[in-house]
């Protein structure tokens, strides 16, 4: 098939276009060889015609989608330049990868923006992988280099190139930043934090702010990293390259000059910077050119604290750095000198002395101010053995100030790298090999071209032709391996513009020339340039328009320098005289800074180590403007020195490109792409690879692809054989394939060849596939439909029939309900007529009947008005009888009442002042009684005057009524009245009644109103009390709440606390085992010295201080100790301090009540003294305790009334809440609340005077051991004191060990136990017999012996851990060994506060505090170093186990993407013939760890903690890994690491341990190869996933989905759209997930050792196997 035969109908193609460089098209047609033109139609609707005049016309083909945002460009089938700005541009616009691979060269695109991408956990992803499967980094170049480097034993060079703003700093400094984390540094001075530490201080002095860049390098960076043997920094040297001095006295607009000075500015309040005379950088020349003396989101006054801290990790002291501050703020003050011009012609120029500025930059500098003010503006001549003095013009005068400036800046900037190589170099070792970051400026080209940017060029064309060799000598390499015909691949060598520069008469030896004449110009240079090069070079033109300027045809670009400028540049001219000066000057570091340099310039320091200053001085006798060597002459020298050791290492590149000019986050221009892209080699190294064979399969990779495309039975032994005959017949022309040993090779656009055939293949066995199955679906429907219509046939016919039923049975009851409705219609009107009729008659005798009636009325009416006439009558004639006798009654009754007054006045006056004295008396009791009975007896009052009412009301009625009677009777007897007393009584009689009315209705309303009152009372109690209740219960449940959060809190708080403390556990277990190996070294050293021999007298055994001594050390038990220390028993000539009575000691016993017969027993004058003193303190002691137990059990007696009273007396309340009852409720439970905090502290209290109980307890044992010893003071001093023996009888079941067998107890128990024996122990058996013999000594009152054996026995384990530090029997062991003592310890002390020992257990009466702590550090060591081993052994197996395997073999034989097999230089090639990692390697080394652990039957507990932490390093490194590899993002493949995880799953469900939070580690990586396999197309399927990912974060789910990749035709891409769904739908949710891409690797969960009680431990209990040899103890 020809390549022509590839242009069909919808094939993509690109055309050229203005503004998009270059833009898609599909074909719509088929090509055909008549044709003129081709027919497209392109990606934004437009149809175009392109015009074919011959094949070479025809447009560059597209890859096929599914080699879109491929990882590598040279892995594209077709490879040209649309392809490659493409790939680009999709992996950095759609996917967010800033980083792509071209071959050996990783191009990284500066998003502006801050990506999570370069954290620990990405470091500790791409340590140690084969970064040919992982995702491109900036870190895969550096892992890349480093393993070279360790495997190669070879020097490494990584070369960073790119435009000014595309990220070359920040990736040079995460590439150290790498190096730092993956070589820790070997010395105690840590080395790989000063080299992140001068990255600080080089960006201060070395970068400014550009029109493109924020943070510009303005100088060339080479770093040395040096290592050691293991791989650990041990050094680092720096050298530097043409650093922009110019730009240290002018700046363009909108550019700045070098950070430092405005970090300076920042910085002028502070106390320090007050000398320094700083202002605003608004006012100094130097910084206000520019116009922006700020950066956007940049403080320069924390990077200037940021600089002085590194200065400091770097060891300069502060003092130098005011001394380096006062010599930039000095730079500054000089730019603000004023130079007046004087003279005819202004050809002569001064300097005020009084100048401001000037007097503050000589007193900066410490120099004579009026020898720099002439020296400023008057140079030295030397005329004829004559030296003469002549003034210079303002402007010369100027430019010599400005040159000064430029000159002590660089020589600052080369004394401060100086000082940075001495601070990094390596102090005792030498650097194994080494890794050089090239930090380098790139291909530059501006409207105006100069020195700088010809200088800059040049180094890129250097860089750029050995860029060239490397790549050619690579794919020359590759070629010879694979053992195929080599044939000359062209590719463009850039050596004659290298010649045209640096060779002889080049650019630079013209420029040089030209300097060392004396009238040398630039305009005499560019004529010599014409002469020279103009028809004789094809890289060398010259403008038309323009005898000043020069073309330069580079590799990248053509470039137009204009010369002016160039020789000035060049020769960096400094007159000698100011220099003389600062020579002299009383600052130490100035005068350092323009020390006389040799005559061979400042290279003839070693180029490695220091970098080369970029300008020199006059020397004696050549007291001149010009330098003896040209600023050009010496980049020349350097750059040379450069790339011989770039030669000498093995290089790796990297290419940063700037996506827009405009600093924008991922905005893409393509045009500064391709114009980067052709700058920096990477369209050349697509060229090289073009020209060759770019596409390259493994025989076995291209069987497993295109093994459908194979004609008969395929031999796997013989997969070359075959793939030669299936080439043969596919591809008809040889030329466009070739084989090799290993590998099949393909040249461009053949891999898309076979593509377009193996889909043809499957689109024809699909075809196949659809017609069987499409037949099977069409017989299949025919025998559905067929029993469906015999189906339908029968429930119609059953239909009909059921339908012929329910009409005749709706016919008959359509009779019967017609027969009926007629029956009711007219018994309907029948009973109608009858209501009527009844009507009627009701109607007519009611009429008759009210017209009797009111008849009747009328009579009855006429008699009532008689009645009460003559009633009224008779009511009349009564009252005034009645009123006349009242009066005659009233008068006699006042005369009696006045007689009565008399007598009562006198007797008033006897008692009249006893009342007065009285009256307060009964007013306060007639208060206080009615206060009482007021509240208790309202109610009652209310009810007993309604029942007195109701009484008086009843008989006032019955008076009334008797009364009444009587009165008619009297009536009756008497003559009748007139019809007007009648009448008169009858309105007397009903007024009256109306009244008693008028008044019953009254009492009635008011009582009515009272039981209202009180109904609504007893309402409103019994809603408060509801109420209160409530708010009763809801306080404690809040109270519940907030204990409950405060548990969480602090159980939290425990576990980070923990879990602290375990790491720095860990940290001092790395420490000590460091101070082992020092302390060996240094024993080494000693004995490789010799011992020289000292006076026998004066001899002392040096023994260097363990880190433990302090902790080990443990304190007597009793006081003798200190007598013994200060007094020796045994020397006869130290005699017996006498003793002398202490009348203070026996005052304060008196006053403590502590008797003195006790004390008066014992003879021994120091004992008795100290015994007296300790019970006085237990005196103290006691009474002090017992009052504050009192005390604080009376507060809390009274702390518990008073929270429980409010809850009695309180009434709650019902109803709605008063103001005042809510203060009130408020204030009540506010109460409780600190009443219950009060009780809580109680409670705490409580429990610390326990503990001190406990104290005391101790010290009464004290005190009985004091009185045993007591008993034999009479005993000589030399005389043997038998301990006591307490409950000999009852004690049983102990070891005894003798003193001198302690040492052999602890070597044959731990020290020198073998693995084999140690196996087949009972488990904790060691731990055991320590505790049977510790408890012994113990109970034989030897409590020190029993303290130093624990100690002896903690660093025995110690040492046994360390001897097998790989063993997991061993450590598992020990693990066990040391928790079981820890415990029997624990259950035996007696000196915890609130434990005591059950009846049937010894007690320990020792203090064994301090080893307790130790065994329980030595838990947490043992734990951590069984972790340690498990996983340094499933480190290497995770990845291929996990995600690599291929457990399913149907899946494993699926063919993957049409990737070629281009591993890249660094990556290890995993070995053929070793045995491959599957899950079942895995599953044996958790198992072997399972088994080791539960032959030591340790707790399930630990058991499940240790397999959290082992599951929690496999989810996450392999979840990581994932992230970091597109290969794996597929569907197949997430079905192979959805099996292998299920693996996981059943054996830890099988061993037990599901339960321990070992399943939830595994979460993350289970819902991450779920997402791999859902469908993601609608949004239906992006709700479900958001809903069911909850352990990913967003921008985990998002990656995935970014990542996935299909790997065959029937899988679809994801697209943007759907993406941007999920991201929506992920804005919504609470993400509570932690925003990093990748999980933590290095987490460490806290271990919490089970507290499990053992039962009695007794001798005869154990078995002891003789192969211990500790046969010497005895059961006791």
């Amino acid at each position: 098939m020809a390549a022509t035969d590839l242009y069909t109908k919808g094939t993509c193609v690109w055309l050229p276009d203005p503004d998009e460089v270059w833009i898609s098209g599909q074909l719509l047609q088929d090509l055909k060889l008549e044709d003129r033109y081709l027919l497209l139609q392109l990606s934004d609707g437009r149809e175009a015609r392109h015009p074919v005049a011959s094949p070479s016309d025809l447009p560059p083909l597209g890859n096929p989608e599914i080699l879109q945002g491929e990882n590598d460009l040279t892995c594209l089938s077709f490879l040209h330049e649309p392809a490659v700005l493409h790939n680009l541009r999709v992996r950095f616009l759609d996917y967010n990868d800033i980083y792509t691979y071209c071959g050996i060269v990783l191009v990284a695109i500066n998003p502006y923006e801050q990506l999570p991408i370069y954290g620990e956990e990405v470091i500790d992803a791409y340590s140690g992988q084969d970064i040919a499967d992982m995702e491109p980094h900036i870190f895969s170049v550096a892992e890349e280099a480093y393993r070279a480097m360790i495997r190669e034993k070879k020097n490494q060079s990584i070369i960073i190139s790119g435009e000014s703003g595309s990220g070359k700093t920040v990736s040079a400094k995460f590439t150290m930043r790498y190096f730092a984390v993956v070589g820790g540094a070997a010395q105690q001075t840590s080395v790989e934090e000063k080299v992140l530490a001068s990255n600080p201080i080089m960006e201060a002095f070395g970068n400014a702010k550009t029109t493109r860049n924020d943070n510009s390098s303005r100088f060339g960076k080479y770093t040395e990293i040096g290592f050691g043997n293991h791989g650990d920094i041990i050094g680092a040297n720096m050298r530097t390259y043409l650093l922009e001095k110019s730009r240290v006295v002018f700046q363009a607009q909108e550019e700045r000059n070098y950070h430092i000075f405005y970090q300076l500015c920042a910085a002028r309040d502070l106390p320090e910077m007050k000398a320094l005379k700083l202002e605003a950088a608004e006012c100094f020349r130097y910084t206000n050119q520019g116009g922006s003396t700020q950066i956007p989101g940049t403080d320069d006054l924390a990077d200037l604290e940021r600089v002085r801290n590194t200065l400091v990790v770097l060891g300069i002291r502060s003092d130098q750095q005011m001394e380096l501050f006062r010599i930039l703020s000095a730079i500054l003050h000089l730019g603000n000198i004023s130079i007046q011009a004087s003279g005819r012609g202004a050809d002569r120029s001064y300097i005020n002395a009084e100048d401001p500025s000037l007097l503050v930059f000589c007193k900066l500098l410490g120099v004579e101010r009026a020898q720099m003010a002439h020296w400023l503006c008057n140079r030295r001549l030397a005329v004829g053995g004559e030296m003469l003095m002549k003034p210079m013009s303002g402007q010369q005068a100027a430019d010599a100030r400005d040159s000064l400036a430029k000159h002590v800046y660089g020589q600052l900037f080369s004394w401060t790298v100086s000082r940075l190589n001495v601070a990094l170099r390596a102090k005792k070792e030498k650097p194994d090999s080494f890794i050089g970051v090239l930090d380098i400026y790139g291909f530059e080209t501006f409207a105006w071209n100069s020195f700088e940017q010809f200088c800059i060029n040049y180094a890129n064309e250097k860089l750029q032709q050995q860029f060239n060799l490397h790549v050619f000598q690579l794919e020359q390499e590759e070629y010879e391996k694979e053992g195929l015909p080599w044939s000359r691949i062209e590719f463009s060598d850039n050596q004659p513009c290298i010649t045209l520069i640096e060779g002889p008469l080049g650019l630079l030896d013209l420029l040089d020339e030209e300097c060392r004449i004396p009238k040398g110009s630039d305009e005499n240079w560019a004529q010599k340039l014409y002469d020279q090069h103009q028809n004789h070079s094809p890289h060398f033109g010259k403008p038309r328009l323009s005898n000043s300027a020069f073309i330069i045809f580079h590799f990248a670009d053509m470039v137009r320098y204009e010369c002016d400028g160039f020789l000035e540049k060049n020769r960096d001219t400094i007159f000698e005289e100011p220099i003389n000066i600062l020579r002299a000057s009383q600052s130490e570091l100035v005068a350092e800074l323009f020390l006389k340099e040799p005559a061979g310039g400042a290279l003839s320091s070693s180029a490695l180590k220091a970098s080369i200053p970029n300008g020199s001085l006059h020397s004696e006798k050549r007291a001149h403007r010009e330098h003896k060597q040209t600023v050009g002459f010496q980049f020349r020298q350097s750059l040379q020195l450069l790339m011989v050791t770039l030669n000498s290492t093995n290089p790796h590149y990297v290419r940063c490109i700037k996506p827009n000019d405009l600093k924008e986050p991922f905005a893409f221009d393509p045009k500064r792409a391709v114009q980067q892209l052709r700058a920096c080699g990477v369209l050349e190294t697509i060229r090289i690879s073009a020209a060759g064979f770019p596409s390259r399969w493994t025989y076995l990779e291209f069987f497993s692809r295109y093994r459908l495309l194979f004609h008969g039975t395929v031999d796997q032994e013989e997969l070359r054989a075959s793939c030669q005959q299936a080439l043969a017949a596919l591809i008809p022309d040889p030329d466009q394939y070739c084989f090799g040993k290993t590998k099949v090779f393909f040249r461009t656009g053949q891999v898309a060849l076979l593509e377009r055939l193996r889909a043809e293949r499957l689109r024809e066995a699909g075809v196949t596939i659809q017609s069987r199955v499409r037949g099977w679906l069409a017989r299949r429907h025919y025998q559905r439909t067929r029993w469906a219509s015999l189906t339908l046939q029968r429930y119609a016919r059953g239909g009909l029939a059921r339908r012929l039923a329910r009409t005749l049975r709706r016919s008959h009851a359509a009779l019967v309900i017609q027969k009926t409705f007629r029956m009711v219609a007219v018994r309907r009107l029948y009973l109608l007529i009858r209501e009527a009729t009844i009507t009627i008659q009701a109607f007519i005798r009611g009429t008759l009947a009210r017209r009797h009636y009111w008849m009747l009325v009328a009579l009855r009416a006429s008699v009532v008005l008689q009645a009460g006439v003559r009633g009224w009558l008779a009511r009349r004639a009564y009252r005034r009888t009645l009123a006349a006798v009242l009066l005659l009654q009233c008068c006699v009754r006042r005369r009696a009442a006045r007689r009565e007054l008399l007598k009562l006045r006198a007797e008033a006056r006897s008692v009249e002042r006893y009342r007065e004295l009285n009256k307060g008396m009964e007013v306060k009791l007639m208060q206080l009684q009615l206060r009482a009975d007021q509240q208790a007896r309202e109610t009652a009052v209310l009810r007993d005057a309604l029942h007195a009412e109701r009484e008086s009301h009843s008989l006032e009625q019955a008076r009334l009524q008797r009364g009444l009677l009587k009165l008619e009777a009297q009536l009756r007897e008497q003559p009748p009245k007139s019809l007007a007393e009648s009448l008169r009584d009858e309105e007397e009689r009903r007024r009256a009644e109306e009244r008693r009315a008028q008044e019953v209705s009254r009492l009635t309303q008011e009582v009515q109103s009272l039981q209202a009152e009180k109904q609504a009372l007893e309402d409103k109690q019994a809603a408060l009390c509801s109420r209160l209740l409530d708010q009763e219960a809801l306080q404690d449940d809040r109270v519940a709440r907030c204990v409950a959060e405060a548990s969480e809190g602090l159980r939290g708080e425990l576990e980070e606390e923990r879990g602290r403390y375990q790491g720095l556990l860990k940290e001092f277990t790395r420490l000590e085992q460091r101070y082992e190996n020092l302390r060996e070294m240094s024993a080494l050293a000693e004995r490789s010295r010799g011992c020289q021999r000292s006076d026998s007298s004066q001899s002392l055994v040096v023994e260097l201080p363990s880190p433990l001594s302090s902790s080990l050390s443990c304190s007597p038990t009793f006081p003798v100790a200190e007598f013994e220390q200060r007094v020796s028993v045994t020397s006869p000539s130290c005699e017996r301090r006498p003793w002398s009575h202490d009348p203070s000691l026996d005052t304060l016993m008196g006053t403590v009540e502590v008797p003195k017969d006790a004390a008066e027993r014992i003879q021994g004058e120091d004992l008795k003294l100290a015994y007296d003193a300790v019970r006085v303190a237990n005196k103290f002691l006691e009474a002090q305790l017992i009052s504050q137990r009192s005390q604080w059990q009376e507060e809390l007696s009274a702390l518990r009334q008073r929270r429980e009273g409010p809850r009695q007396t309180l009434v709650p309340p019902v109803g709605p809440f008063p103001t005042e009852l809510q203060d009130f409720i408020s204030a009540v439970l506010s109460e409780n609340a600190e009443l219950a905090e009060q009780v809580d502290a109680g409670q705490r209290e409580c429990r610390r005077l326990g503990r001190e109980l406990g104290h005391l307890r101790h010290i009464s044992t004290l005190r009985k051991a004091l009185m045993t010893t007591a008993s034999a003071a009479d005993l000589p001093f030399g005389q043997e004191v038998h301990p006591p023996r307490w409950r000999e009888q009852e004690v049983m079941g102990l070891l005894e060990c003798r003193k001198r067998d302690e040492g052999k107890l602890i070597r044959n128990l731990i020290t020198d136990l073998r693995v084999d024996c140690a196996l087949s122990l009972p488990p904790g058996l060691p731990a055991s017999v320590l505790f049977l013999c510790l408890q012994q000594a113990d109970y034989a009152g030897d409590q020190a012996r029993a303290s130093s054996l624990c100690t002896a026995a903690i660093n025995a384990m110690k040492g046994a851990l360390k001897k097998h530090s790989a063993d997991v029997d061993m450590t598992a062991l020990w693990l066990k060994n040391s928790c079981l003592l820890g415990d029997l310890i624990c259950q035996h002390c007696t000196h915890h506060a609130g434990r005591s020992v059950p009846g049937d257990k010894l007690p320990l009466t020792c203090t064994l505090s301090e080893q307790q702590r130790l065994l329980s550090d030595l838990s947490i060591q043992t734990y951590q170093q069984l972790l340690s081993i498990t996983e340094a052994r499933l480190q290497p197996m995770i990845v291929p186990a996990i995600l690599e395997s291929e457990m399913i073999p149907s899946l494993a034989a699926s063919g993957g993407k049409p990737v070629g097999s281009r591993k890249r230089a660094g990556s290890d090639s995993k070995s053929g013939t070793a045995e491959p990692i599957t899950m079942a390697t895995v599953l044996r080394e958790l198992g072997a760890l399972y088994a080791a652990l539960s032959r030591q039957a340790l707790p399930p507990t630990l058991l499940e903690q240790t397999f959290r932490q082992l599951l929690h390093l496999l989810a996450a490194t392999a979840f990581n890994n994932l992230l970091l590899r597109k290969d794996m993002c597929c569907w197949s493949r997430g079905m192979q690491i959805r099996y292998n995880v299920s693996l996981l799953e059943e054996w830890l469900r099988s061993k037990g341990l599901q339960t321990g939070g070992a399943m939830a580690s595994l979460e993350p990586l289970i819902q991450a190869v779920q997402l791999l396999q859902v469908s993601k197309r609608s949004d239906a399927d992006a709700q479900a996933l958001v809903q069911t990912c909850t352990a990913l974060s967003s921008q985990q789910i998002v990656k995935i989905l970014m990542l996935y990749t299909p790997h065959s035709d029937i899988e679809e891409r994801v697209t943007l759209n759907f993406i941007r769904t999920v991201q929506g739908l992920l804005k919504e949710r609470l993400d509570s997930q932690p925003r990093q891409l990748l999980l933590d690797v290095r987490r460490v969960f806290p271990v919490t050792f089970p507290h499990s009680p053992s039962p009695l431990l007794r001798a005869d209990q154990l078995t002891i196997p003789d192969s211990l040899k500790i046969s010497f103890l005895r059961r006791v």
